[in-house]
C-alpha cells in the first residue's frame, strides 16, 4: 500500500496539491489532484471565469516530484532533510485547468550530481497536455523560522 501524501511530505492544506499518488516506478511517479471549485483563489483568479493559476499547477508537479524522491530515497536523504526546489526551467502551458477538473501529475528523475537532482514533469486533463516543466531539486535541511 502507498503511504498517505501527507506521510511524506511537509506539505498541508491549503497549500497541498496532491490528493493521491496512483503509480510509481524506479525512474517516475504519478499522482492525482482534483481542483475544487471551492478553493479561495478561484474567488480572485479570475472572477466569473475562474482557471487555476499555472504556478499552482506547477506547485503541484513540484510536490509530485518530492514524494517522489521522498519514496526512493529513504535512509539515503540526509537526516531531517526535504527536498528543496532551487531551479525551474523550460515551462510550457498549453491549456487552462478548471475548478472540478481532476488531472494527473506525472514526474521523472533525471541525473543527480553534486546533491542536484534533475527532474521533468507535467499535467495531463482529460488525456490532453495541460503543462510541462523542468526543474532541480536539492536536499536541504530546512529550520524552524518566525
Amino acid at each position: 500500500m502507498i503511504p498517505a501524501v501527507t506521510e511524506l511530505i511537509p506539505h498541508r492544506p491549503p497549500f497541498l496539491f496532491v490528493d493521491e499518488i496512483v503509480s510509481e516506478e524506479p525512474a517516475g511517479l504519478v499522482a492525482r489532484k482534483t481542483w475544487r471549485a471551492d478553493e479561495d483563489f478561484y474567488r480572485g483568479h479570475y472572477p466569473g471565469a475562474p482557471i487555476t493559476p499555472g504556478v499552482l499547477l506547477c506547485e503541484a508537479v513540484f510536490q509530485a516530484g518530492a514524494l517522489h524522491l521522498s519514496r526512493q530515497s529513504g535512509a539515503a536523504a540526509p537526516a531531517g532533510s526535504m527536498p528543496v526546489l532551487v531551479k525551474i526551467s523550460d515551462v510550457r502551458f498549453r491549456q487552462p485547468v478548471y475548478p472540478g477538473d481532476t488531472v494527473l501529475v506525472e514526474v521523472r528523475r533525471g541525473e543527480t550530481m553534486g546533491g542536484f537532482t534533475r527532474m521533468s514533469g507535467g499535467v495531463t486533463c482529460g488525456g490532453k497536455r495541460v503543462l510541462t516543466v523542468e526543474f532541480t531539486v536539492a536536499w536541504k535541511t530546512l529550520e524552524p523560522h518566525g
